[in-house]
């Protein structure tokens, strides 16, 4: 995520911000400029401070401390291109769920800020596309012993409200001997499925893909109970990013699919910040990294790895000064890198090829 700039004192401004600390002005995201802009109220309308005359509102969950994305006044939506997305949300007159969804939106316009800036296909529901991209927020309902799964089904991405706790999500990781659960992630995984479909099954690299992670159609249910039953095999880090990702195809495309968002985000931020790695004990040059390109539009995926290696050793080292676990505990062996580029091109192809 790269950083802003209030235009009228010259404030950094981060992604989420929503008023400028130092003159007060209200903010707002224009996505169609990706810009941060200083506003001013316009009757019913806002301007941009010190800008032109066109005329802005924000997006309807403004109004419930859930987004700080605008759209043009004469607009026919009143939401954002983030908020087009959502179908269900959770009974907001519930101050707990208000603010987990509050947590919830603001990963979710991290995605969506890559996903754009990718430039994949990203259809709404009544546009005419066959599997728009959907997002489910639920509760737990007090009245069933059923829980609410994060999961996704032809292009409905479901997220469980109570990711949105940090001790519960934490508790939840440790059962489960996961070594990183976040919302984003979450985010990013169950949108990994989505693109499944779009650029492997519909885009016609169905073959491509079974060659690279294995064959998608065995059982995924069987597949699922045996890696429950068993876990991951012993020898899993020297082919995979994580154990999960041995439980079926789908699941190691979806992890393989994270961490790319993963590293294409943490890279522009570090781009943004000026940032370079260059520890004076690395004689070799492994640990050393120039981190100043645009991960999003970068050609080889050999570039984004080799900055992103050496970022993640920094990072962790950074994490383990503060007392605190390793902020990537994962390693990328080399059929991973091969996955990962695997991601990079298809990606890249749908850009090129204008895909929607």
């Amino acid at each position: 995520m790269k950083l802003f700039q209030c235009q009228c004192c010259g404030q950094v401004l981060h992604f989420e911000n929503t008023v400028c600390l130092r003159c007060g002005h209200y903010l707002g995201y224009l996505p169609e400029r990706d810009e941060m802009q200083a506003m001013e109220p316009e009757g019913a309308a806002w301007l941009v401070a010190e800008g032109g005359p066109e005329l802005w509102r924000f997006c309807k969950n403004w109004e419930l401390s859930g987004c700080n994305w605008m759209v043009p006044a004469d607009g026919v939506t009143e939401f954002c291109p983030a908020c087009r997305h959502n179908h269900t949300i959770p009974d907001l007159s519930d101050p707990e769920n208000h603010a987990r969804w509050q947590k919830i939106e603001a990963a979710k316009r991290r995605l969506i800020y890559s996903l754009m800036h990718l430039g994949l296909p990203m259809p709404v529901a009544g546009d005419g596309h066959p599997e728009p991209l959907v997002f489910n927020f639920l509760a737990d309902s007090p009245d069933s012993a059923e829980r609410v799964l994060t999961s996704h089904d032809n292009g409905v991405v479901t997220i469980a409200l109570i990711e949105a706790d940090d001790a519960t999500r934490e508790k939840m990781r440790s059962d489960m001997g996961e070594a990183y659960r976040t919302l984003l992630g979450h985010f990013r995984h169950e949108v990994g499925h989505y693109y499944w479909d779009i650029l492997v099954r519909d885009g016609g690299a169905t073959e491509a893909f079974r060659a690279m992670f294995g064959d998608e159609s065995l059982d995924y249910g069987a597949a699922l109970q045996h890696h429950y039953e068993n876990g991951a095999p012993p020898d899993w880090p020297q082919e995979y990013v994580s154990s999960y990702a041995t439980m079926h195809p789908w699941e190691d495309w979806a992890e393989t699919w994270a961490h790319y968002l993963h590293m294409v985000d943490t890279l522009e931020t570090a781009a943004a910040f000026g940032m370079e790695i260059d520890p004076g004990v690395d004689e070799e040059g492994e640990l050393t990294a120039d981190i100043n390109f645009d991960p999003y539009r970068v050609r080889n995926v050999k570039r984004l790895l080799a900055a992103w290696m050496p970022l993640t050793v920094a990072l962790n080292a950074m994490n383990r000064s503060m007392g605190m676990a390793d902020i990537y505990p994962f390693t990328l062996p080399e059929p991973v890198q091969r996955k990962l580029a695997f991601v990079h091109d298809l990606v890249a192809t749908a850009r090129q090829n204008g895909l929607r």
